[in-house]
Formats: structure tokens, sequence, C-alpha cells
């Protein structure tokens, strides 16, 4: 039987599509997850079933209340991880969607002493900072994972206002305020991680952005972020 969402259609194609793309670019493989703060219902939020990213239909979404749990009646396997989306929505009214991956490039940051700080105007939304959450200083007892509520909300804690987390030993969780901007800045997360380890083996120090200039590039990307997108899925609608 089909579950009915309440989202409206192009909330629901831009998930789909959201899932596909961040496949398509190695942010996220059979693993990761994006979601949507409902444009119906502002305490709930819409994701996938657990199933690999690329993989992702419409038929597969399914809506989560307040708590990260299925509407009654949807019996359908959900990711272990939801309470990322969860408690990130609880604590950010402003956030609309959000990107959890294991994004390849982000893990050497989580693990070193090394801060990701942006290197390039793309990354420059991370002027705002890349905490660390180490799960241990939550639960010395884990397997790495987000599996209840507790320990979203530790996440969310250590996102603060930042716009991206790094998961040590797991990966990292962007937000945005909405789908296209969460997608842009986990494939933009991913490329300036890459671009700052290629750096590091230069001659230095690396001239990162500045605050000021982080802010500035921050806004007028935001201006643009339809071009990416359209493109993203364009790509997509060719396969």
């Amino acid at each position: 039987m089909k579950t009915k969402i309440s989202a409206s259609r192009q909330l629901a194609d831009d998930l789909v599509a959201a899932s596909r793309i961040l496949a398509e670019h190695g942010v996220l493989d059979a693993y990761g997850h994006v979601s949507a703060r409902s444009d119906k219902r502002p305490d709930r939020f819409i994701m996938s079933r657990a199933v690999a990213p690329a993989l992702v239909t419409a038929a597969d979404l399914m809506e989560l209340d307040a708590d990260s749990e299925a509407l009654a009646g949807d019996k359908r396997k959900g990711f272990i991880e939801r309470y990322i989306h969860g408690e990130i929505y609880r604590a950010r009214p402003e956030v609309m969607a959000v990107v959890h991956s294991h994004s390849p490039s982000s893990i050497p940051f989580g693990a070193t002493r090394s801060k990701l700080r942006p290197i390039y105007h793309m990354g420059a939304f991370l002027w705002s900072g890349a905490p660390v959450f180490d799960i241990r200083k939550v639960r010395t007892e884990n397997d790495l994972l987000i599996r209840d509520r507790p320990l979203g909300q530790a996440l969310a804690s250590t996102l603060g206002k930042c716009a991206c987390v790094l998961m040590r030993g797991h990966g990292m969780t962007v937000v945005g305020d909405g789908v296209p901007e969460a997608v842009y800045r986990a494939i933009y997360t991913e490329m300036n991680a890459r671009l700052q380890l290629q750096a590091g083996q230069l001659e230095g120090p690396i001239e990162f952005l500045s605050d000021e200039e982080g802010r500035r590039s921050s806004a007028s990307n935001r201006g643009t972020l339809e071009r990416p997108w359209e493109l993203w899925k364009k790509k997509l609608g060719r396969k």
C-alpha cells in the first residue's frame, strides 16, 4: 500500500533528485541520506526508507514526526541515523534540509587536528566553522552511529549555528535553507576538503578565505544556487 506524505510534489521530486545527484558526485554511496522539512507540516520531515541513495524513488519517501519516528501504519525500514535529521530540525527552525554522508575527503579532518576551512569561494560557507563531533564524549560504548535522540541532540549541539559538522571516524553532516543548498554544501564540502588536502602537500602556509570573504562569497553564491541545481538535475535526466 502506498503511503501518502505531507509534502508537495516539488519537494518530493527534489528529494529524489538530491539523493541521485549526491550519489553521482560520490558524496553518497550505498550509505548516507538526505532529508527535507515538510513544506506542509513543519514539525515533520521527509526522507527515504533505508535504501541506497542512487536507487531512491518517490515511492520510497517516508514522513517522520518530530521524534524521528515513522507515522503509524508505515512499517517500512527507516534509516538508523534518522535522529541526525530530526534533532537538527528541532534545534534549528530555519534549517529546511539536511545531508549526512561519509564524504571521503572530509574524514581526515574529523580524525586529526587539522581544521577544515574554506580554501576557495565555492566552499565559502565553511567560514562559519566545521566543528568535530566525537561520539566518545557522549557515549563511551558506541558503534559511531547516531541511533537515538540523545546522540542526535549532542550532534545538533556540536553543529551549533554552523553549516557543517564533521563526525570523527564517520563522515559529515551539512544543513541548508532548502534541498538545493544542502546538496550544494555537501558537494562543495567534499571538494573543499579535497583541495585542502592537496594544498597541504605544497609549500605553505595555505591562504584560506577570511571570515569577511567567507560571508560575502556565501551571500553571492546563495543567489546562484539555481544554476548548479538545474545542471545537476538535467544531467540525471540524460542517463
